[in-house]
Parts: structure tokens; sequence; C-alpha cells
């Protein structure tokens, strides 16, 4: 949802230009502008209306032949005072008082200033079709108007210009008008468009950011509660131990659960974040000088690691390389310990600038296939991985080789 620009005086826009609600949008309120604009046409009309009267009422009429008959007069007053009324609703209805009132511009002198009004208000609220239509048709009774209300001091063909050229001047005044007021309208939207599509880019990247930090504590918190659940099974596999060993295996487990809260508590902390101004907590980073001991880590609780580092100028390793081989080995061994509890486990590294880095974790196969009793998971640790390593531009095989080994193997691009 966008929260429109409020102008700093909407009093002085006309009621179409200030922001529409949806109530509003339909029939747009008056602003102090409006009833302001309004008040000036009354004003306007009704002072024509008393003047066209009272010139009217003159032996000798300077606007038009006197007509025969008083009652003409005051029928023509009251024509225009009712006209005046109108235009207090011409804002929303132009169109019907147009086509109401047409008949008028014919023959009456007291409404044609508040008919004009009437006029430009179909021009500027309405299509250009409408008001050319409308254009059209009072060009017809401007004929008329020259032959029944004929000017003393001019001939009919000049009265009858002179009604084309007022006409043709409302219609222009009308259309630039409106043509500017389709133009700020146009503009506002494609600045509210604008602001969306924004707003909709930082929550797209938002969502990225969080979805990269869940996938990047899932790897993180499978490593840790397999290695947990790895020491509580001996506990119970074993419970005359000695107590050497017992505390050792309790001080593991410990020690890795309160890691795995400290990560969980992390990403909670970004996940919950409503504002990208929320300062982030710290994520974990790993590189490639991390492996060591991720490999000691699972030798400690019992998994049986033999690694191989064939990795050539380790130290210019790029970090989003480094990042992504440890992500690899990390699930692997994580899956060798929920899959295969055991079996040997085989890590082997490989590579250097411009031929890219290998990596490669080996296991055998569980004896009777997967063993029933096992870790839950949630599937998505190799499917992180392979979005990680194509992310990369590397390359990523996993399943069971020739060998009836389970093999997880990866090549990430290093450049020179």
């Amino acid at each position: 949802m966008t929260s429109a620009v409020v102008p700093e005086h909407p009093w002085l826009l006309p009621g179409a230009l200030v922001v529409p609600t949806a109530r509003s949008r339909a029939h747009p309120r008056r602003t102090t502008r409006d009833w302001i604009v309004d008040s000036l046409a009354f004003l306007l009309s009704l002072t024509w209306v008393l003047f066209s009267t009272a010139d009217a009422l003159t032996p000798h009429p300077t606007l038009a032949t006197r007509l025969p008959y008083g009652w003409m007069i005051v029928a023509d007053a009251l024509l225009g005072l009712v006209c005046c009324g109108l235009l207090w609703f011409r804002r929303r209805w132009p169109l019907g008082l147009a086509v109401a009132s047409l008949p008028l511009t014919a023959f009456s002198l007291g409404a044609a200033i508040p008919l004009l009004i009437i006029y430009f208000t179909v021009v500027v609220h309405r299509r250009t079709a409408v008001a050319l239509a409308i254009s059209a048709a009072g060009l017809v009774t401007n004929f008329a108007f020259g032959y029944l209300r004929p000017d003393p001091d001019m001939s009919y063909w000049a009265v009858t210009v002179w009604g084309v050229v007022i006409a043709g001047t409302v219609l222009a005044w009308g259309m630039f008008v409106r043509a500017r007021r389709q133009l700020v309208v146009s503009l506002r939207e494609r600045a509210e468009r604008a602001e969306t599509e924004q707003q909709l880019r930082v929550a797209q990247a938002r969502q990225l950011e969080r979805t990269r930090i869940a996938r990047e504590m899932h790897d993180v918190l499978a490593h840790r509660i397999s290695l947990l659940s790895l020491h509580a099974g001996a506990l119970e596999f074993r419970p005359d131990a000695p107590a050497e060993e017992v505390a050792k295996a309790a001080g593991v487990i410990r020690g890795s659960a309160h890691a795995a809260l400290q990560d969980l508590r992390e990403v909670i902390g970004v996940l919950r974040a409503e504002t990208a101004d929320e300062e982030d907590p710290q994520r974990p980073q790993p590189t490639l000088g991390d492996l060591p001991a991720l490999i000691e880590e699972s030798r400690a609780a019992g998994v049986r690691v033999n690694a191989s580092d064939l990795v050539a100028a380790r130290g210019s390793v790029p970090a989003a390389v480094g990042r992504s081989a440890y992500r690899i080995v990390q699930e692997g061994l994580t899956n060798a310990r929920k899959h295969a509890p055991g079996a040997v486990v085989t890590v082997n590294l490989a590579g250097g600038p411009s031929d890219g880095l290998t990596v490669e974790i080996r296991n055998r196969w569980p004896v009777g296939g997967v063993s029933a009793v096992q870790l839950p998971g949630a599937g998505t640790g190799l499917v992180g991985i392979t979005e990680r390593v194509t992310l990369a531009g590397g390359r990523l095989e996993h399943g069971r080789d020739d060998r009836g080994d389970f093999r997880l193997a990866a090549w990430l691009p290093w450049p020179a």
C-alpha cells in the first residue's frame, strides 16, 4: 500500500486533483478553492442577470432589441436566476445540466453567463468527444439567437460570429485546463506506481535475504543437532560407561546445545525483523580455513573421517567459494551421521586458481539400506546446496555411484 504525497496547501487544489478516497472517488468533495470559484461564478452570473434585466427595461436597450412584452423580460430574468442556482450543481451533473439548458441559449440573454460557465464545466470534466458534441449543438442555437434577439447596433452575421468566437474561446480554455489536470493526475499515478514498485523491490530483496539466512542457519543447526544426537545416542547405548566418558559426552552435548541455541536466536532475530533499518545480528560466515575445525568436531563425535586436502594457494580462495565449500562438506558430514552411522567418511578437496575447486564427500552405503532409525530432517539440505552451487556457477552431483558408495561432489569456479 502506497502512502500518497499530501500537498502543502490542498485547499488551493480543485477537488478533482485532491488525492481521492474510496468514498470521494466518484464525486470529489469541494475544496476551499472550489467554494471560492463557485461563489465568484454565482456572483458574476447574478450580476449579469441584474444588469441585462435592467438594460432590457430601458426604452433603448444596448444589449439586444427590446422585447415586445413585459412578461418576457420577467421570464428571461427568472430563467437567468434559475441558471444561477444550477451553478451550485454543475460539478456533479455538468452534462445533464448542459443538455437541459441548451434550448435556453437560443433566446435567453439573462442566462448567457451561467450557461457559458456550465458549458466550460462540461469541457473540463467530460471527454473531448462529448464537449465537441455540445459545442456543435450550441452553434445551431447560436444561429437562432442572432435571429430571435437581434442586436440594435450590429448585423445578424456580426452577432453570430461573435457568438462563435466566444464559444470557441471557452472551448479552448476548457480543453487546456482539462489537459493540464490530466497531466497532473498522470504524473501522480506514475509517482505512486514508482513508489509501489520500489516497495516491492525492497520487500523482495528482504525476502531473498531472509531466505539466504534461513538456508545458512539450516546448515548450521543440522550439523549441531546431529552431533548432539550422536553423543546422546552413545550415552544411551553405553549406560555403564566410565564417569569420565559420560562427563565428556555431557560437556559436548551441552556445548552443541548452547551453540545451536545461539544460532537459532540469530536466525529468529533476523526473520522477525520488520524493517531493513534494524541492525542485523551477527551471521556465521565460515571460510575454507574453518574446514579442519569442522572435521575435527565430527571426529570428536565419533565419526571416522579421512580428509585429503590438495588445494593450492589456499590463501587466495575467494570468500564466497570457501564458504560454499564449507557448507558442502558440512552437509555431507551431517548426511553421513544421519543416514550412515558408523561408516567411514572420505573428504577430498583439490583445485587451484583458474582450475576451480573440487569438493567430494564419500561414504559407504549402509548395509541393508538406509537405517530405519535415523535423525529427522527437513529434506532441504541437498536442495539448498544445489541452489548454492548453481548460483555460484558450479556443478553438483549426489547419489549412489557404481561402487555402492554415496557420493556428494561439487565443482566451484575459482577465477585466476
